[in-house]
């Protein structure tokens, strides 16, 4: 597919979005075909010290510049990228825009028609309230302390959800342009993503006890002889056969069955039988980069 059929093809995207949601956000636009120019200050990005190969899985196929936006010449280069784009992407507080003369109501003012996604931590009056991924998962119970000391989450549930809600936020300002003729300001808010996110354990489906927190057999966590398998035989189909095939239709006899075999027999087995199972890694994987300059 060249770039001229993708839906985006034609779009210009500018953003000063920095760490993770922004750049996943632009990553996303530039997929769908957006010619994206990533404007850093001239301290860089912090991924490229700490994830340098994320960083150029980001940026591929972007234009990064970079710019002092506190200089008057900083201020005629970003104003040269906003009158030529049709999306500005922000991650900084209200306060810092303002004082970067990048707010909403100063940058529609100058480029009517521009569209600007604004990712922030907490919505509306609170976009000032400091947070992160681990603060936003935190707050919404997606990190659990009932097992002696918690674990740093495994991924960045709200920065990754907010980035696919600031890329559809990106399409839909474009999409009320087509209408109005005026571009708008579209808000997504990090806490409200990793509300979204924890919605399922907030209704049950996936707390201690739910369809999908241990009380179902078939949808479970079990040992095998070198380690543990994620069996997730949700369907009653698929949970029969998973019953017949081993001979057991409750916990205890499912698991006493699992523990008679390796990880990797336990796998290719179910390939075989058309089951919905895999082996959990041994361990996380490994920091292969560098970290960060302290």
């Amino acid at each position: 597919m060249s770039d001229a059929t993708l839906p985006l093809h034609g779009i210009s995207v500018v953003t000063i979005a920095t760490n993770i949601p922004g750049p996943v956000a632009a990553a996303r636009l530039t997929a769908l075909g957006a010619t994206v120019t990533k404007v850093e200050p001239p301290s860089g990005d912090l991924i490229t010290r700490v994830a340098p190969d994320y960083y150029a899985e980001l940026t591929a196929g972007q234009e990064v510049v970079t710019l002092d936006l506190k200089t008057p010449e900083g201020v005629v280069a970003m104003e040269a990228l906003l009158a030529a784009a049709d999306v500005f992407i922000t991650s900084h507080r209200p306060s810092a825009l303002t004082r970067l003369g990048l707010d909403w109501s100063s940058i529609h003012a100058r480029h009517p028609r521009l569209c600007h996604v604004a990712i922030v931590g907490h919505p509306g009056p609170e976009a000032e309230v400091p947070g992160h991924d681990l603060t936003y998962q935190a707050v919404n119970g997606l990190i659990f302390a009932d097992e002696g000391s918690p674990r740093l989450p495994a991924t960045l549930v709200a920065d990754l959800a907010g980035a696919e809600r600031a890329a559809t936020a990106a399409v839909t300002a474009l999409f009320a342009r087509e209408r109005s003729g005026v571009g708008s300001h579209q808000e997504v808010a990090l806490s409200v993503a990793a509300e979204g996110m924890a919605d399922p354990l907030r209704h049950g489906l996936t707390a201690p006890g739910g369809i999908l927190g241990g009380a179902l057999p078939g949808y479970a966590i079990y040992a095998a002889k070198d380690g543990f398998v994620a069996c997730a035989a949700l369907e009653p189909h698929f949970l029969t056969r998973l019953q017949e095939l081993l001979g057991g239709s409750d916990r205890e006899a499912i698991a006493a069955a699992f523990r008679g075999r390796t990880t990797a027999e336990w796998v290719e087995w179910a390939r075989r039988h058309d089951l919905p199972l895999e082996a959990i890694p041994h361990q996380r994987p490994r920091r292969t980069q560098t970290p960060p300059p302290t």
